[in-house]
């Protein structure tokens, strides 16, 4: 039987540039639900108080929105949001970006790509 050997240096760097390809495609997402114009967009105080915070787990980055009103304004679709600003927004406006989502490939596709350009894959 054959022998196996763990180099832990290399698995160290692959843990690191997995962590690095998951912040970046959570700033990816950040980006591009900006740039679909879906975040709902008065003054711009949501949109620009929306960050990646990978803070409490380095294994874990997340997409929050730090206003007080976010949480209500994401969880009420049947609001009537205005729309002059950004022309497609609403509520749960993460949703076309989560597993189920319409743009689930695109993240996906997103993370593969960061993986191996920073876990060298």
């Amino acid at each position: 039987m054959g022998k196996v050997r763990i180099h832990y240096g290399n698995v160290a760097t692959l843990r690191d540039g997995l962590r690095q390809a998951l912040y970046k495609t959570a700033d990816a997402i950040r980006t591009d639900v900006r740039d679909k114009q879906v975040i709902p967009f008065d003054k711009g105080t949501l949109q620009e108080n929306t960050f990646i915070d990978d803070t409490h787990n380095p294994d874990n980055a997340y997409v929050v929105s730090s206003t007080p009103y976010a949480r209500r304004l994401y969880f009420h679709p049947e609001y009537n949001f205005r729309t002059e600003n950004n022309e497609h927004a609403g509520g749960k406006w993460f949703e076309p970006w989560t597993s189920k989502g319409k743009y689930a490939g695109w993240v996906k596709r997103r993370f593969e790509s960061f993986v191996k350009e920073c876990a060298d894959v």
